[in-house]
């Protein structure tokens, strides 16, 4: 009885020790190559938008940068692919980007139904209504018999039929199959509301508009938009890779490390930022990667508060607030995993 206690013991400690993980299918072929794959939209400011010089830039651009950076030990080493909404699926079923990361909601049956897992959520958005001020429409309640743009192939379309079903409202939805179109639509007068987003509605109204003082956001936010990036099934060790980097980035904020700092804070006493560096335990083992993955991370563009400020934040020109997206200990939902 004493040997069989002691080898259950034995059994029990040696389980709670993360072992070398192999990184798995996806990755060896990153490497074979010396790229991440990386789907991003046609053009969302804030989110995934080239500039006038091409280069990438926005929220899920720098979770792809954190993530090759990781991986690859460059954050530069990102083939960027431009999707539609109705192109991003099947371009990551079938194997022609590694990675989604466009502003794309969790949902039951995209996470269930189409063959991907999403990671982690990067940023917790909700559907409105841009309308102009000269209609005198003041709430999405007034919109009855309106014509209103939405894009296809979204959560956004559905939203807007379950809405105004529910209300008992008509509304009459004009829908485009490009996000250029559809706004450009909206402006001319082709309709009454254009819904999406409220963070694009923000990029819209800020950017788009002619005049933006002559346009408004109705108070209405009709559904929860999770949006994160996601991964193919049948490739655990990627998920696992893909939903720790955006962890990490997270955690980064809550422990003071920023881009500037990684290397200073190495000499830090505090086991958790030691951890996290790679100066004490060596976490990126069970991953498949080096102790150093986490640090290049931050180092590629920031903690989650550094790319959200630039990207949609006080630096950008959405200048979006923190919201749901403020840390849980600062009055939002913002919560990442304990790395250990």
């Amino acid at each position: 009885m004493s040997r069989l206690r002691s080898f259950t013991l034995t059994a029990a400690v040696l389980a709670t020790v993360a072992a070398p993980a192999h990184a798995g299918k996806t990755v060896d072929a990153i490497k074979a190559r010396g790229q991440l794959a990386c789907g991003v939209s046609t053009g969302v400011i804030g989110f995934s938008a080239a500039d006038s010089q091409g280069q990438w830039r926005g929220l899920d651009v720098d979770v792809c940068r954190a993530i090759a950076a990781a991986v690859l030990g460059d954050a530069g080493k990102v083939r960027w692919v431009p999707l539609t909404s109705q192109q991003r699926f099947t371009a990551l079923q079938s194997g022609e980007v590694d990675i989604l990361s466009r502003n794309t909601t969790w949902s039951l049956t995209r996470d269930a139904a189409l063959g991907l897992h999403f990671t982690a959520v990067t940023y917790y958005d909700g559907q409105g209504f841009l309308v102009a001020r000269k209609s005198k429409v003041s709430s999405a309640k007034q919109l009855k018999n309106a014509e209103i743009c939405v894009q296809s192939g979204t959560t956004t379309e559905k939203n807007l039929s379950d809405y105004f079903r529910a209300q008992g409202i008509k509304v009459k939805p004009v829908v485009f199959d490009k996000f250029e179109p559809s706004i450009k639509a909206f402006f001319s007068g082709r309709c009454q509301a254009y819904t999406t987003d409220a963070s694009a509605l923000a990029f819209i109204r800020a950017k788009e508009a002619p005049n933006p003082d002559d346009y408004l956001v109705l108070p209405e936010i009709i559904s929860k938009e999770p949006l994160g990036p996601a991964v193919r099934r049948g490739d655990d060790e990627w998920l696992a890779i893909v939903k720790w980097v955006i962890h990490a980035l997270v955690e980064a904020e809550e422990l003071g490390i920023t881009q500037a700092r990684v290397d200073a804070l190495k000499a830090s006493s505090d086991p958790a930022v030691q951890r996290f560096l790679g100066v004490g335990e060596d976490l990126g083992k069970s991953l498949g990667l080096d102790r150093e993955w986490a640090a290049r991370a931050v180092k590629a563009g920031g903690n989650y508060g550094e790319i959200f400020e630039r990207n949609v934040g006080a630096g950008s020109p959405l200048k979006l607030p923190r919201g749901l997206n403020a840390q849980w200990n600062k009055g939002g939902i913002l919560y990442g995993l304990p790395l250990r």
